[in-house]
């Protein structure tokens, strides 16, 4: 039996986020497993094969110089985009020739490396885009220039400071919302690796997090459409908040139920179409608008998912729905501004989810241990959790991809170009 290349690697993911705050890609780190050679060939197959049209757009980032050599020498306009670290092209005249010959074939190579080291542009430049990040000094000259530009709106863009940030570009390691905002929208940069969630959500601290208008009015219009409860229930499962509070509702005194509700669907089948539609459109006036809190949300939900595919192996449709929830709920401390403990002491969940979140125990910790280590992109934490728990290498690495392939992203959002 021919050994599947998933087995000899280990993979971490950081998303892409684009302007309209959604999905839009996904940088996969690779990073071979020790002594263990790489066949780059048949990574590049497999995700081939593995890959549909409207999955998210992958940035394949290679660990060692010897595998980015490899992906470079057999990469071609079907595969996936290429991080090419700056430095490591300017020590290695081999990987400048791989390049050059990689670009030709069609390969999309990204440079990535400080904004000011960036190739000038040019018609023969071998670099389809760049990844790029901001010095504190550049990053203080952005945020100088998004200030003016705020005040300032109606102005000619000749009166406007000077901008390190340049449209067209993947920018990561930006550190606040503000910084955001002048990347993606003053700016035009395509999208942003990692999102600054601790900025983001510091602008709302000191009270519990409104659940967003977006998902309450999908949720709205899926009843008018008369949707089936699977598709409501994947709705209402993308809103952390909103799941929870919706649960609270349905474990009140107000519903009377003399059992109590541990899942989403045994709530939605208890409270019917025409009651969920009267809380949810209740819940209307006090939803939140801010889209820089959509990435911290999608983030959340891509990590539950993640959990569910890792433990998932023929477990029943309960305990998957219990594995999921386990997941969306692990942060709702930082949305709720108050302990976890206290928070989920507060439904009747499933001892296992308690003991995973709050005690670091039990048979669903190690998931959620390594689904967030997976999302850091910390391939070396993954690695070493992988064996802590004795977890096959090439099953965990197939968890990771089909997760990430069961996210949709809209031809509109993705990095594709």
């Amino acid at each position: 039996m021919v050994q599947s290349v998933l087995g000899s690697i280990t993979l971490g993911y950081r998303p892409l986020w684009g302007r309209n705050r959604e999905l839009a890609g996904v940088q996969l780190r690779v990073a071979p497993e020790p002594a263990m050679p790489v066949d780059a060939p048949h990574l590049l197959r497999t995700l081939d094969e593995l890959w549909s049209a409207d999955a998210p757009p992958l940035l394949l980032s290679a660990e060692t110089p010897a595998l980015l050599a490899g992906l470079l020498e057999h990469g071609d306009a079907q595969s996936p985009q290429i991080e090419v670290p700056g430095d490591w092209l300017e020590a290695d005249t081999g990987l400048q020739t791989r390049v050059v010959q990689a670009h030709r074939r069609g390969l999309r190579v990204i440079w990535r490396g400080d904004v000011r080291h960036m190739p000038p542009p040019a018609p023969d430049r071998p670099v389809h885009r760049c990844l790029l990040s901001l010095q504190p000094e550049d990053a203080a000259a952005a945020l100088q220039a998004a200030l003016q530009q705020k005040r300032q709106p109606n102005a000619p863009s000749t009166a406007f400071l000077r901008s390190p940030v340049q449209p067209g570009h993947y920018y990561e390691n930006i550190a606040s919302a503000a910084l955001i905002d002048h990347c993606l929208d003053q700016k035009h940069g395509l999208a942003l690796l990692g999102w600054p969630d601790d900025d983001v959500l510091y602008g709302h601290r000191g009270r519990e997090l409104a659940p967003a208008r977006s998902i309450i009015e999908r949720l709205l219009r899926a009843i008018g459409q008369d949707q089936s409860m699977d598709v409501i229930e994947d709705i209402l499962s993308e809103e952390p908040i909103l799941s929870y509070r919706f649960l609270t509702l349905t474990n009140s005194a107000a519903l009377g139920l003399r059992t109590g509700i541990d899942s989403l669907r045994r709530g939605l089948m208890m409270m019917g179409y025409t009651q969920l539609e009267r809380w949810l459109v209740g819940q209307l006036p006090h939803a939140g608008t801010d889209l820089n809190l959509q990435p911290v949300r999608q983030g959340m939900v891509l990590r539950a998912r993640l959990m569910e595919h890792i433990l998932d192996a023929g477990i029943e449709e309960d305990l998957r729905r219990e594995v999921y929830l386990c997941g969306l709920f692990s942060q709702l401390d930082v949305l709720m501004n108050e302990p976890l403990g206290t928070i989920l002491h507060r439904l009747p969940l499933s001892d296992r989810i308690y003991s995973a979140n709050v005690t670091q125990s039990g048979p669903y910790q190690p998931a959620l241990d390594l689904a967030r280590a997976m999302d850091s992109a910390d391939t070396a934490t993954v690695r070493a959790l992988r064996h802590a728990h004795e977890l096959d290498t090439e099953d965990l690495n197939r968890a990771l991809l089909h997760t990430l392939l069961s996210q949709h992203v809209p031809a509109n959002a993705a990095t594709r170009t």
